[in-house]
């Protein structure tokens, strides 16, 4: 009498390897009714929306939906409610903004995608500056810090200038120069050093006409604070030996200092530029005019 096959057991392909066999066993229930739903949803989606591309453009969908008329539609929302504030701003120096607390912290948020894009490459995201880039974040300025200082800058753009003093200054004269700069800060006195500085020795440095006599600088000119601890470039001795022999932007040295911010006038609007004098201003080291 024949063995009676149990109806629950799957079929067999026919397949054995090493006494394994390959069997033909149904997906489970809750698989096969996901991927019925799964045909559903994209048919469903292929109708309502743009999906099959063809030869000079694509299905539409019922919908007419793009992903351009939504970033339009948005942008015209942001727009809508920035508005107000965009026309305030026009009628108002940067001074006038800054003064007004809501329109200076909407300038705050609104230059962040123009700073980050235009300021943060050189000055960082912070405004922490790095090697040749002047640090915004401090309450030191080249040029001042004053809102109306910092939207020419912006404005106009900066280009420092230092003459090379390779062929007027002596080694002793560059070795005494240097050292009396680097102890302005630690209160080290260098009475050579500072005879040179002062442009009374035989290589006639002009250093006080850009930095003065006290060393502290002048921003009408560019010329940079060197008595405090903050430095552009490098403020080893072998870092400000290098300055003092090649200069700032010397165009037939290979050695000279480069310091050049370009001009946003014209490449930014007004309002921009106002924007981001306000953001460089809060930063924390603005000072009042």
């Amino acid at each position: 009498m024949a063995e009676k096959k149990d109806p629950y057991e799957a079929k067999d392909t026919g397949h054995e390897w090493d006494g394994i066999r390959e069997l033909k066993n149904d997906p489970p229930g809750w698989w096969m009714t996901g991927g019925y739903i799964s045909i559903i949803f994209l048919i469903v989606y292929f109708v309502l929306y743009p999906s099959i591309p063809l030869v000079h453009g694509y299905t539409k969908g019922l919908l007419g939906w793009t992903q351009v008329d939504e970033y339009k539609s948005s942008l015209a929302e942001i727009m809508s409610v920035r508005a107000p504030f965009e026309e305030k701003i026009a009628k108002k120096s940067a001074k006038e903004i800054l003064a007004d607390p809501q329109l200076s912290q909407f300038a705050l948020a609104s230059a962040k995608a123009v700073f980050g894009d235009k300021c943060a490459p050189c000055h960082g995201s912070g405004g922490q500056g790095g090697p040749g880039f002047p640090t915004l974040a401090d309450d030191e300025w080249v040029y001042g810090g004053t809102i109306e200082g910092i939207t020419e800058s912006i404005t106009g753009g900066r280009q420092g200038m230092m003459p090379a003093y390779k062929a007027t200054l002596s080694e002793q004269e560059v070795n005494d120069l240097v050292a009396f700069i680097s102890g302005l800060n630690t209160g080290k006195a260098h009475d050579p050093g500072k005879a040179v500085f002062l442009g009374q020795t035989a290589g006639q440095a002009d250093c006080v006409t850009c930095h003065g006599e006290d060393a502290k600088g002048n921003p009408d000119v560019g010329g940079v604070n060197l008595t405090d601890k903050i430095w552009r470039f490098e403020g080893t001795q072998e870092g400000i030996k290098r300055t003092i022999l090649h200069g700032v932007n010397q165009e037939d040295d290979k050695e000279t200092r480069k310091a050049l911010m370009p001009t946003f006038g014209g490449k930014l609007s007004e309002g921009q530029i106002k924007q981001l004098a306000v953001k460089v201003f809060m930063f924390g080291g603005g000072k009042k005019g």
